[in-house]
């Protein structure tokens, strides 16, 4: 399973030692104003930039208004930067008909796509008929909101193994929610890096550790006479 960060500030995207390796990085409008960042091609440029700089295979990033002319705009000019720096782009846009535009005349150019905010089967089906590369539904959303999102999310799984698009889960909430995730067989997930950070360690391996430290201090003490 693939591991992408959740952010737009560069300076957490370098993880320290007991973090699994991170395929790249997912961006939206939110994750950039969050990081202080303006919404703009100029921005996108920039992280794609810092992604080759660190390494990372990969960025995916939001389109913000579904313009189909700025799309294309935007398409152009990312991928170019995306292939100087050595950096796989994927586009984002919201599950939803208002961007069937956009989705429409970006295809011809072979660009990736995936969409994001798929909330329920029947947008699955859609998304599985535009043949786009990935599908994001917000699982700490849906789960706020009262669902079961277990059928959805093995749906999404089924749909992965015939014809695509493969499921990249986000907002998980919980290293519980992750573990179920990957028995499913969902090809990605997305995280903040602070929670990547937080189930890096565990407070039942560093009692483990603990304790067998002492032991080994008391098998090596000399005997009590």
């Amino acid at each position: 399973m693939k591991l992408y960060l959740d952010s737009a500030d560069t300076r957490a995207w370098t993880l320290p030692d007991g973090c699994p390796p991170v395929q790249g990085v997912t961006t939206n409008p939110s994750l950039l104003h969050q990081a202080g960042l303006l919404v703009t091609l100029a921005t996108g440029e920039r992280l794609l930039q810092a992604a080759g700089e660190l390494g990372l295979a990969e960025l995916m990033l939001q389109l913000p208004v579904p313009d189909p002319a700025q799309a294309l705009h935007w398409q152009a000019r990312l991928q170019a930067v995306a292939q100087q720096a050595g950096v796989r782009l994927t586009l984002k846009l919201p599950c939803h008909p208002d961007w069937l535009p956009c989705i429409r005349a970006l295809q011809p150019t072979g660009q990736a796509l995936l969409l994001t905010g798929l909330s329920n089967p029947v947008q699955l089906l859609w998304a599985q008929s535009l043949q786009v590369a990935h599908v994001a539904p917000y699982v700490g959303r849906l789960v706020a909101d009262g669902r079961d999102v277990w059928p959805l999310l093995q749906a999404c799984v089924a749909v992965q193994q015939q014809s695509g698009p493969a499921l990249l889960a986000a907002s998980i909430k919980s290293p519980e929610v992750l573990a179920r995730l990957m028995a499913c067989g969902a090809a990605a997930v997305t995280l903040p890096p602070a929670s990547l950070l937080a189930w890096a360690g565990d407070a039942l391996t560093d009692a483990a550790m603990t304790q067998f430290d002492r032991d080994t201090a008391a098998s090596l003490a000399p005997p009590v006479s």
